[in-house]
């Protein structure tokens, strides 16, 4: 993830939910601005075989697993496909970006997407 070196934190899926549809504006506002975008949606997963005990199916689950979220990200692209900027979605702070550009993290309200797709579409205006 390019917005934090950090590994980032675990959401429950209506939070990821609603991150990605928060994203989702970004893009579809980057993508009429001939902008061109990926979004990114992680997961991990595992499963655990309990192959020592001896029990046998319904009575006990032979299989266990788990599954982590994680935020969403949004990937602005320059026209050679590199990675110009990205877009997370924080839980409390609204909108972080991340420039190539620049240093650190931008953070934006988070019901004013208009701000992210502005400094975006202004940092490159040649390349779109």
């Amino acid at each position: 993830m390019d917005n934090c070196r950090a590994a980032p934190s675990v959401v429950d899926e209506t939070t990821a939910e609603h991150q990605d549809k928060a994203l989702a504006v970004v893009q579809r506002l980057l993508k009429e601005r001939g902008i061109r975008t990926r979004c990114h949606h992680r997961i991990s997963l595992g499963l655990f075989a309990d192959r020592a005990a001896d029990h046998s199916w319904p009575d006990k689950p032979m299989r266990r697993y788990w599954m982590d979220r994680y935020p969403p990200e949004l990937t602005v692209l320059d026209p050679e496909g590199r990675c110009d900027a990205t877009v997370t979605v924080d839980s409390c702070s609204g909108y972080l970006v991340w420039l190539r550009t620049a240093s650190g993290l931008q953070p934006f309200r988070n019901d004013d997407p208009y701000l992210v797709v502005n400094l975006i579409a202004a940092l490159w205006p040649e390349q779109r």
